[in-house]
């Protein structure tokens, strides 16, 4: 009996059969229902083979449940669950990258594809990623805002609008700009080491360098406090509480890597030698 030719009363006893064989009969055959598909994809001992057929089975595929199940299955292929990721809506990607069966290696690939969207993602979405999604999402979001934010200033300022609307066009980006920050601070998910990574990347702005300044979880930190002094956007009042705890030749040779603006410089050192 030919796939094709398999009839739906057969159909589940092969989905739950534990040979091989069937599944991959299963898997292959181009009248595959979605509700079958997704009772074979709750085996997790299925065969990466048979997860490969399954990709390639396009009736299946066209339920959104089912590439879903299929990306988040622990057997399925790399080069099969990463490329099939990109189909995903950015939720569906959310969630596949935070389920604990899922390769690590995986989970990176996903996140990257989460990243190479955010510049595409409304507002609405993008605080759900900084509230729920990875660290590395929540991370880049807190990068993503300063770049958008930024060009989009650029873009209102570039049009014939009077001052007023210029001024109201700045207050708004500035606005969704902190929300968004503040909730990807807030992330469980997001470690010390992202956000000293984050800060200190040359395009982080002036609003990220102050929220993490002011944030109760992040500002007390040691290393975070020097690195929030190795960037050009700290104010002099950070600048001097942060630095009480860095002495002597630490605090020079911190500031000369420093992108704060020599004012500030030459007034730490200066109470340093006090």
């Amino acid at each position: 009996m030919t796939d094709r030719e398999m009839s739906d009363e057969e159909f589940p006893k092969a989905v739950t059969a534990s040979a091989a064989e069937g599944q991959l009969d299963i898997a292959a055959n181009p009248d595959l229902t979605e509700d079958l598909a997704l009772a074979l994809l709750k085996n997790p001992d299925l065969h990466p083979e048979v997860l490969e057929r399954l990709a390639k089975n396009s009736h299946a595929l066209k339920s959104r449940k089912v590439r879903l199940a299929v990306v988040s299955h622990p057997h399925t292929p790399r080069h099969v669950s990463v490329p099939l990721a990109r189909q995903l809506y950015t939720f569906d990607l959310m969630k596949v990258a935070l389920a604990p069966g899922v390769p690590a290696d995986v989970k990176v690939a996903i996140d990257d594809v989460l990243i190479a969207r955010l510049s595409t993602v409304a507002l609405g979405e993008r605080l759900t990623l900084a509230r729920r999604a990875s660290g590395r999402v929540a991370a880049a979001l807190l990068l993503d805002v300063g770049a958008k934010g930024k060009g989009a200033a650029l873009d209102a300022g570039n049009r014939k609008n009077d001052q007023k609307d210029r001024q109201k066009k700045s207050a708004e980006i500035e606005a969704r700009e902190t929300r968004v920050v503040q909730i990807a601070l807030d992330n469980p998910r997001l470690t010390e080491a992202l956000v000293i990574s984050s800060v200190l990347r040359p395009i982080a702005g002036a609003a990220l360098v102050q929220a993490v300044a002011r944030h109760p979880k992040w500002s007390p930190r040691r290393e975070v406090r020097a690195a929030l002094l190795r960037t050009e956007h700290l104010s002099l009042a950070c600048a001097l509480e942060f630095s009480q705890e860095i002495l002597g030749a630490a605090l020079a040779e911190l500031l000369s890597s420093s992108r704060l603006p020599e004012k500030i410089k030459d007034v730490l050192l200066r109470r340093d030698r006090e």
